[in-house]
């Protein structure tokens, strides 16, 4: 069962009046911040010049020793949660402090990024006194770090010594190995003996963060046809693949596109007469004559969704537009679930609320709840229905998943800021 955060007991002593001063120890967490800040970005330059593909192991499990002492010297037990060979990829870093006092916390960043080592190097780079590139410093060093820098500040002044806090920053978000009820068993397991997660995806600015987010599924469509002269299409042949492929994909975004939240791509598209389709690798080859009425049609492509409602609810439409035929054709489709999603809660609102409060008191302005359809999914997402839950806390900055990817360094140092303070107030 789902926990629900929202007693009016917490309320009362957490979800401060915006109108409400920092302490003086609040204040103190916030100079620490200040005088870190060189040695916070010493770290972050360390991280993000490792490469930590999601399929580069050494340079996965090298970023995770970095934090890992980092973290070990803070008082967290510190573990490497290991991931069977077939999956093909690093593990999970895992740090656990234990505490009597507040909520219990679980922490969410990753370790791996989308830039492999036969990519173009990307290291880090002052661009500016305000801006700086390097592969993964936005998505997610620049939140992995900001998680550390927060945690050390709190330490400084003894305010994690009965703070109940686990960090999990998993090795292979980018990519989950597969199957994900094994890369993510003991992710959820862990997740389950706390009471709020927070996860440091890349902040949209200072005024917004995630309370929603979409999951994500795969689906494939596969068409077959009767082969004949092209003259006959239309006719004796029937329509072929391709025509009912285009249909039906066509019927997708004509009965489906205009409801809220719910999105589905075509990524992929290979018709003919002879077709050769890798599930793995999602790459396909093909044959064909212009006379010949190709037999074969395969399409690839994902659907994006706000709660398994939704996701179910277009199943149902799109198996339905897949079974009404063509003449002389036949089409079949299949579902592969991915990330679920993680839908708007009123707990997640509450959360809301104590770093609206936050914000208020450091004079950086009003949050509010992003829009669900701006984001993609995301680790959270598999917790979702256990605990309360909160995302885009992290580094903010443009060029996620591209070359030249740049963090914002004039709002890091204000969102380590409101990270410290957000964990103090949740866990004190």
């Amino acid at each position: 069962m789902r926990k629900i955060f929202c007693c009016p007991a917490f309320l009362l002593t957490v979800f401060t009046a915006s109108a409400q001063l920092l302490t003086k120890i609040e204040k103190q967490v916030v100079t620490n911040i200040e005088t870190s800040m060189p040695a916070t970005l010493q770290l972050l330059k360390e991280s993000v010049d490792i490469n930590s593909g999601t399929f580069n192991i050494a340079g996965v499990k090298k970023t995770g020793e970095l934090y890992a002492k980092e973290l070990t010297a803070l008082g967290f037990a510190v573990s490497w949660v290991p991931l069977p060979d077939s999956l093909k990829r690093a593990g999970h870093l895992v740090a656990h402090h234990k505490g009597k006092k507040g909520k219990k916390l679980f922490l969410i960043g990753h370790l791996d990024t989308v830039f492999e080592p036969d990519m173009p190097a990307n290291p880090f780079t002052m661009l500016n006194d305000s801006t700086a590139t390097g592969q993964g410093v936005n998505d997610m060093k620049g939140g992995d770090v900001m998680v550390i820098a927060a945690l050390k500040a709190l330490q400084k002044q003894g305010l994690l010594n009965d703070a109940n806090i686990t960090i999990y920053f998993t090795g292979d978000e980018e990519n989950a190995g597969s199957p994900v009820s094994v890369s993510r068993a003991d992710f959820i397991e862990r997740a389950k003996q706390h009471e709020i997660a927070l996860a440091f995806e890349g902040a949209v600015g200072l005024d917004k963060v995630a309370t929603a987010r979409r999951g994500a599924s795969e689906w494939k469509l596969e068409v077959e046809a009767k082969q004949a002269h092209s003259s006959n299409i239309f006719g004796s042949a029937g329509y072929g693949s391709v025509y009912e492929a285009a249909r039906i994909v066509d019927q997708f975004r004509e009965q489906l596109s205009k409801e809220q939240y719910l999105t589905f791509n075509p990524a992929l598209f290979i018709g003919g007469s002879d077709v050769a389709y890798n599930d793995a690798s999602q790459k396909g080859t093909v044959s064909a004559k212009t006379n010949i009425i190709a037999p074969h049609t395969v399409v690839l492509g994902d659907l994006r969704f706000l709660s398994e409602t939704q996701k179910e609810n277009a199943r149902v439409v799109m198996r339905k537009i897949v079974n009404e035929h063509l003449p002389g054709t036949n089409a079949t489709i299949s579902f592969q679930d991915g990330i679920p999603a993680m839908p708007p809660t009123s707990g997640n609102e509450a959360l809301v609320k104590v770093v609206n409060d936050i914000s208020l008191n450091l004079n950086f302005g009003e949050v509010k709840a992003g829009d669900p359809g701006a984001r993609g999914a995301g680790d959270i997402s598999y917790v979702a229905n256990y605990l309360d839950c909160l995302d885009g806390l992290g580094a903010s900055g443009k060029g996620a998943h591209a070359p030249g990817e740049i963090i914002n360094l004039n709002e890091y140092p204000k969102l380590i800021k409101r990270t410290a303070l957000l964990i103090y107030r949740l866990t004190r």
